[in-house]
C-alpha cells in the first residue's frame, strides 16, 4: 500500500555504463506501455493523485498513487485486470483503500464524484531492465528506464534509474542510491512520470517554484519524530525544487525558493540536533554540502538583483545605463552546483535519516521534551534579537548582518514549532517579524551592492554615479530598520508561553 522509491537522473554520457553495470547480474526486460487518466479539469493532478493503465507483458493492470507523509514516499495500490484488448479506467476499484480514499477527496466537487468522465492525458512506452539486490539488509530492485512519454503530438525522452524497496528499511535503498550516484554521476529528482506527462501535456518545461509547508506532527509526538517532521517538510521543499533546477530550470523563483528550502534545512540542523538525538558521524558533513550550494545559489540571486533591480533604479534616478555582466565575470552553473556529489549524498543522508526516525518509532520515555526544549530556544533568540534591535544604528555593520541571519532562525524556528502551540498566536507573531525582516533584507541588500559598486568604479568610472546613489541610501535605511525593530518589540507577543 505503501512505495518508496528513489528515482535518480542519468546524463546521456553515462547511460551506457549505468546499463553496463546493472547487467553485472540477473536481469529482466519488460516493456510497459502506460495511459494515464484524469477528469477534463485535471482534479486528480491537482491532488498529487495518478491514474494509469499500463500493460505489463499480457496483462493491462490499473494502478493509483498518491503523495505519502514523507518525502519520496507514495500511496499505491494495484488492481490485475488480466488480458483484455483494451482496458479502460474505474476509479471503484481502488474504494477501501488509502489511496480510494484520496482520489475521493480529490473529486468531491465533482457533480459525480462516484464515476466521473476521465479523459486520456498522455501516455508512455518504456522499455525497463530490472535486478534485484540485497543492500544492508534491504531487498532493492533497480530498474533502468529508457524510452518516452508522448502527449498529443510532443514527445519526451525518459532515460532514469529506479531504486524501489521491496523489503527492508529504507536505509539500505538509500545507501545503494548514494553509491549509484557516486560512481556514475546521476542525480536525485523527484519529478516522477506522471508529472512530466502532466507538464508536456500542458506544454511546460519545467513546475511552479515549491514553497515552504508546515511540517506535520502530533502534539505528543517525541523529539526525534519531531525533528524527523521538520526535515522532511525541509526536503519536500528542496528536492521538488532542485529536481527542476538540476534539469536545466533558470527561473529566479525555483532559485529563490530553493535557497529558502535550504536556510530551512540548514537552521532545522542547526537548531534540533538535540531532539534528533543528534545527526552522526554525517552531520558535518551534510551541513558543508549545503550551505556550499547554498552560497552558489546565493550569487545567482545577487547578479540578478544587481543587473536587473538595482541597475534599473539606479537608472530611473539619472545613472547611466550600464550592463556589468562581463566585468562580473563568470558564475559557477546551478545546475552543475545542485547536482555535485557531497550536495546529492547529503540529500540521500537526509532522506535517510527521515524514514530511520519513522521506522524506529517514538523514542523513549525520558526523551527531551520538544515543547520544552523549543521554547528554551525561541526565549533566548527573541531576547537576542530584541536586545540587539534596541541599538541597531549603533551596531557595526557586521553585527547588522548577524542580526538579520539570527531574525531568519527565530521566524523558521517559531514556523516549526507551530504545532506544539496555539497557531493562531504563532501566526500573529510570525507576522510580527515580517516588517523588521523586508527592512533587514533591503538594507542589506544595498550594502552588499554598495560594495561591488565600489569596486566597479576602479574599472570604469561611471559606476561612481551608483556608488554615490546607493551610500546617500545607506541612512536611509538604517533608520527604517531601527524603526522596525522598536515596532517589533512593542507588537511581537511571545506564543511560547
Amino acid at each position: 500500500m505503501t512505495e518508496f522509491e528513489l528515482k535518480l537522473e542519468i546524463p546521456p554520457a553515462r547511460l551506457a555504463s549505468v546499463e553496463a553495470a546493472l547487467r553485472r547480474g540477473m536481469t529482466r526486460t519488460q516493456r510497459l506501455r502506460a495511459r494515464y487518466f484524469d477528469t477534463a479539469d485535471g482534479a486528480l493532478a491537482a491532488q498529487g493523485v495518478v491514474l494509469r493503465l499500463r500493460k505489463e507483458g499480457r496483462h493491462w493492470v490499473q494502478t493509483a498513487k498518491a503523495p505519502g507523509h514523507r518525502p519520496l514516499e507514495r500511496l499505491e495500490h494495484n488492481v490485475t485486470l488480466g488480458s483484455r484488448t483494451e482496458a479502460l479506467p474505474e476509479l471503484s476499484r481502488h474504494d477501501g483503500t488509502p489511496v480510494g480514499e484520496r482520489i475521493r477527496q480529490a473529486l468531491k466537487h465533482q457533480p459525480d464524484a462516484a464515476a466521473p468522465d476521465l479523459t486520456l492525458v498522455y501516455a508512455t512506452d518504456i522499455v525497463r531492465l530490472t535486478r534485484t539486490v540485497r543492500a544492508s539488509g534491504a531487498l532493492v530492485e533497480l530498474a533502468l528506464d529508457q524510452g518516452h512519454i508522448a502527449a498529443g503530438d510532443k514527445t519526451l525522452p525518459v532515460r532514469e534509474l529506479e531504486l524501489e524497496l521491496k523489503q527492508g528499511r529504507a536505509a539500505g535503498a538509500v545507501a545503494l542510491a548514494a553509491g549509484w550516484c557516486a560512481r556514475h554521476g546521476l542525480w536525485l529528482s523527484s519529478v516522477s512520470k506522471s508529472q512530466k506527462g502532466q507538464r508536456l501535456a500542458l506544454g511546460q518545461d519545467f513546475g511552479a517554484a515549491v514553497g515552504a509547508e508546515a511540517p506535520r506532527f502530533l502534539r505528543q509526538a517525541s523529539g526525534r519524530e519531531v525533528a524527523a517532521a521538520v526535515v522532511a517538510a525541509c526536503l519536500d521543499q528542496v528536492l521538488a525544487n532542485t529536481s527542476d533546477v538540476a534539469g536545466g530550470c533558470s527561473d529566479q523563483e525555483n532559485i529563490h525558493q530553493l535557497r529558502v528550502g535550504l536556510r530551512r534545512l540548514r537552521t532545522a540542523l542547526q537548531e534540533l540536533g538535540a531532539l534528533a538525538g543528534g545527526w552522526g558521524d554525517q552531520g558535518d558533513v551534510w551541513k558543508a554540502a549545503l550551505a556550499s550550494v547554498f552560497r552558489a545559489l546565493g550569487q545567482h540571486r545577487d547578479r540578478d538583483y544587481l543587473l536587473g533591480k538595482l541597475q534599473t533604479q539606479i537608472e530611473a534616478a539619472g545613472g547611466p545605463a550600464l550592463d556589468w555582466q562581463d566585468t562580473l565575470g563568470a558564475l559557477p552553473g546551478t545546475a552543475e552546483s545542485v547536482r555535485s556529489p557531497a550536495f546529492q549524498q547529503a540529500l540521500l543522508g537526509l532522506i535517510g535519516f527521515v524514514h530511520a526516525a519513522a521506522a524506529e518509532g517514538a523514542s523513549a520515555p525520558d526523551d527531551t521534551s520538544p515543547k520544552k526544549f523549543l521554547r528554551k530556544r525561541l526565549i533566548k533568540l527573541h531576547k537576542q534579537v530584541l536586545t540587539q534591535g534596541q541599538q541597531f544604528t549603533a551596531l557595526p555593520e557586521a553585527e547588522q548582518h548577524a542580526l538579520r541571519k539570527r531574525l531568519k532562525r527565530l521566524r523558521y524556528l517559531a514556523e516549526f514549532a507551530q504545532p506544539l502551540f496555539a497557531r493562531r498566536k504563532a501566526g500573529a507573531y510570525l507576522a510580527a517579524l515580517k516588517p523588521l525582516q523586508d527592512a533587514l533584507g533591503t538594507y542589506h541588500d544595498e550594502v552588499a551592492a554598495l560594495q561591488v559598486w565600489q569596486g566597479l568604479s576602479g574599472h570604469d568610472p561611471r559606476a561612481l554615479f551608483g556608488a554615490g546613489w546607493l551610500s546617500a541610501r545607506r541612512e536611509v535605511h538604517v533608520q527604517s530598520c531601527q524603526q522596525a525593530c522598536d515596532l517589533l518589540a512593542r507588537q511581537a507577543r511571545p506564543f511560547w508561553d
